[in-house]
């Protein structure tokens, strides 16, 4: 994993599918005038001629972390991630019943001042990339079991795209300080 040698603050959004964690990743990029990470697994995946398999979700790994740390070296404080490897930790178990050490260690080592937990109350929009739409509650489930085994900051981020930004606004202020 890359660092930069300024110290900045990252903010990690997580969680299940289609809950805004993009829109929410560019919005507040765009309000504290700084740097947003893309999902890598987006158009990695985009470029495939089948589905992913286990060895691609270990090039989405290094290409997230990998992404990080350059969009760390140019990015104001703090840096917002569209995605973490909690996410990509969790897809592995799920449709492998197992995870890779490398996501393991990459996640555990991994270090977020702030996570924003999308919750599952917006609607859910279709995308070919998007795989089980009954299973929201389930994931989300999953994603703060997870966020608590990692003793992680963390808080839920709900409500209309306008609520979720002010809500998400207001955490990262109280997390600034």
């Amino acid at each position: 994993m890359s660092s930069s040698t300024k110290s900045i603050s990252k903010v990690a959004i997580t969680g299940p599918e289609s809950t805004g964690k993009s829109t929410i990743a560019k919005a507040l990029a765009a309000h504290f005038h700084t740097s947003w990470v893309p999902e890598y697994a987006r158009d990695y995946i985009k470029k495939l001629d089948n589905s992913y398999r286990k060895e691609d979700l270990l090039k989405i790994a290094a290409g997230q972390l990998a992404l990080e740390g350059e969009q760390a070296k140019s990015a104001n404080s703090p840096l917002f991630c569209d995605t973490d490897l909690l996410v990509i930790k969790i897809w592995y178990e799920y449709k492998y019943g197992v995870v890779d050490p490398f996501i393991i260690e990459q996640y555990q080592q991994t270090h977020y001042d702030l996570y924003l937990l999308m919750d599952i109350d917006l609607p859910w929009h279709y995308d070919p990339q998007r795989e089980h739409p009954e299973k929201r509650r389930f994931f989300f489930e999953w994603f703060e079991r997870e966020l608590i085994r990692k003793k992680a900051n963390y808080v839920i981020v709900h409500g209309s795209h306008e609520e979720r930004l002010q809500n998400a606004i207001r955490n990262v202020n109280q997390m600034l300080g």
